[in-house]
């Protein structure tokens, strides 16, 4: 029987032995953190080479160039070619950058306020208002992003198939203030979301009133498969090209999660025209990033071909933990009708949903059973799920046997919230 099939009896004795269950965790005083999608150490260990005999002295590209020095503002041609495939662009509509996609586009965000885009009347900080549209459940720190520089966030819901369409069509042709959408396209954060050949071909056939709209399309997870599949998905910029919006988009990627977080290359992929827009921008703010970082993982991975291959070694990793949280929620809550989750084929995180009004409560019961969650409603702008049901699980970087101690209390807790939602009710 589900829980709601309970008469309020039953559902007293069902949550008395749930609250017994999770005092017994509290007792014996774990610490366990599933709060971020880190690799584990176990997967950083596969790029170590990358540290020890990968340069071993040789500090010059295949063109001459002295890695050691200034110079080569939009990075190192071997680099280039290692990642053009990846995000599907050619050798002129991309700049490497240094570690993090997330500063590239943080940066490419704060200048689009300082600055305008290539095409803005003016810089945005000049407009009366700048309104970002943020599908979700979504990425966090891309919603803070937005809330550092004082953008008002809209939020548009997330389909099986990538953002409500209709809503996004409306909007942008409807509102100037509108300037750009965040999008996830593979594997998407947290839901696993893979964006159809449908949603991709409006996004880039869209008539934004502003002209300066721009989609920020990350695609962090591109190559972060749990199959033996990489889906593939329409290419976005070829489509803008061909519905006659070249410069709408702007591409997101690194190796973050594929070489080291701390120590990975970051990439931007955009037309060629908007390349040399961004190029002129940066060459007031640096003279180059760090050549011989990119050549170490030119030299490393080889070619695109040898990206795929490591990242069958990450997931020989990590599919096991996916699999042991989809298997306790199986076991534990989908008999009793207590919550749904995302069955994701790739990325790094398990979207679940709970009874609405439980999501808060869940993570606060874990926390106090040693488990550390994302926080409720991060997963929505300014942090406010509106039904308070959304939890992100990150099953990546604890250990398989700390996983399980850890999936374990999550259920416990899911149990005594929703049971206690349903007795208030």
């Amino acid at each position: 029987m589900t829980l709601k099939e309970l008469s309020r009896a039953e559902l007293s004795d069902f949550l008395s032995e749930q609250k017994t269950l999770l005092d017994d965790f509290k007792k014996k005083g774990l610490k366990l953190d599933m709060s971020r999608g880190k690799p584990s150490p176990e997967q950083l260990d596969l790029s170590n080479e990358m540290l020890t005999h990968c340069l071993d002295g040789d500090h010059i590209s295949e063109n001459g160039v002295d890695c050691r020095n200034y110079g080569v503002l939009d990075g190192i041609y071997e680099a280039k070619r290692l990642f053009m495939k990846m995000i599907g662009v050619g050798r002129w509509e991309i700049i490497i950058g240094g570690n993090s996609s997330l500063q590239m586009m943080y940066d490419a965000l704060a200048k689009a306020m300082l600055l305008g885009v290539k095409g803005s009347p003016k810089p945005w900080c000049k407009c009366d208002k700048v309104k970002w549209l943020c599908p979700a459940p979504g990425y966090d720190r891309h919603f803070a992003i937005c809330e550092a520089f004082g953008i008002e966030m809209i939020t548009v819901p997330m389909l099986a198939d990538g953002p409500d369409m209709d809503m996004v069509e409306k909007l942008v042709s409807e509102d100037e203030a509108i300037k750009g959408i965040w999008c996830v396209p593979r594997f998407a954060n947290p839901t696993g979301v893979v964006y159809s050949d449908r949603v991709i071909t409006r996004l880039a056939n869209l008539k934004p009133k502003a002209v300066d709209f721009r989609i920020f399309w990350d695609d962090a997870y591109c190559v972060h498969s749990l199959t033996d599949n990489v889906p593939n998905i329409l290419n976005i910029l070829d489509e803008c090209k061909h519905a006659g919006n070249p410069d709408m988009v702007l591409i997101f990627a690194s190796t973050s999660k594929i070489s080291f977080p701390g120590g990975g290359v970051a990439i931007v992929g955009a037309s060629e025209e908007n390349i040399n827009f961004m190029k002129e921008q940066m060459s007031y703010q640096t003279i180059g990033y760090d050549k011989l970082n990119q050549l170490r993982h030119a030299k490393f991975f080889k070619t695109y071909e040898g990206i795929l291959e490591h990242m069958k070694k990450h997931r020989d990793i990590i599919k096991p933990k996916f699999d042991a949280v989809l298997e306790a929620l199986d076991r534990e809550l989908a008999p009793i009708g207590a919550g749904s989750w995302s069955r994701p084929e790739g990325g790094y995180f398990i979207s679940f949903d709970g009874e609405p009004g439980t999501a808060k409560r869940i993570v606060a019961l874990c926390k106090e059973a040693g488990v550390t969650l994302t926080g409720a409603g991060a997963t929505f702008p300014y942090g406010v799920d509106p039904e308070d049901k959304n939890i992100r699980i990150a099953p990546t970087y604890p250990s398989l046997s700390e996983l399980k101690s850890a999936i374990e209390i999550f259920c416990v807790a899911v149990k005594v919230a929703t049971a206690e939602r349903l007795l208030e009710g």
